[in-house]
């Protein structure tokens, strides 16, 4: 058994990040036993720009997910380049933390985006209604919580409730083949799994 301990900005991610990874662990590698913890939540601003903040909550995700298991980083990209500031964040955390495996993923623009990417497994689920003349490139919508909040039938879209339920019911497919930053949490999952256990099965379409 390896364990993952994610670091995420938003209370959303909490919930909805765990049921996700969860998925993928039963998509992608099936045959490896992956606990996925509690993520610890931070405010990124201070994350990113305070070297105390980052150096404490990167300690404690080491020692939670120990000597086997990894550490992933997921933020909104917003309006950075996701692969820059992957990049440099990843650099900065190896230097803090060289004991452990870690990966960042920056969903392009924001979480919800794969949503996007996999809009129509969403219809008719927590009144969500898919209209294909609507569907637009997941990754270029500044305000991607806007646009599946706009797609809700009357009713708000809320991050702690809907996000994730949507996450336990996206085609993961739909979100790979549509979604690079999707694909790249995707890699990070089957690199760091496979690196302690069998090899995984090829991507396959997800009926779930």
């Amino acid at each position: 058994m390896i364990n993952v301990t994610a670091i995420v900005e938003g209370d959303g991610e909490v919930i909805a990040l765990p049921i996700l990874l969860r998925r993928l662990n039963q998509w992608l590698t099936p045959d490896i036993h992956v606990d996925v913890g509690y993520p610890i939540r931070v405010r990124r601003d201070r994350f990113l720009n305070r070297e105390d903040e980052f150096r404490r909550h990167l300690s404690l995700a080491a020692n939670k997910c120990g000597d086997e298991g990894w550490i992933l980083i997921l933020f909104d990209a917003d309006d950075d380049c996701p692969a820059e500031l992957g990049q440099e964040i990843l650099r900065r955390a190896e230097s803090i933390v060289p004991h452990r495996k870690i990966s960042v993923v920056l969903a392009n623009r924001e979480y919800e985006a794969w949503f996007i990417a996999a809009a129509e497994s969403l219809q008719g689920h927590r009144g969500f209604t898919y209209d294909p003349a609507k569907l637009v490139d997941p990754e270029q919508p500044r305000d991607a919580k806007g646009w599946i909040k706009a797609c809700m039938a009357n009713r708000s879209y809320g991050e702690t409730t809907d996000q994730p339920a949507f996450s336990a019911q996206i085609n993961l497919q739909l979100a790979f083949d549509r979604s690079r930053s999707f694909r790249k949490l995707c890699s990070e999952w089957r690199k760091r799994s496979l690196a302690a256990g069998p090899n995984s099965i090829p991507v396959r379409d997800d009926s779930v």
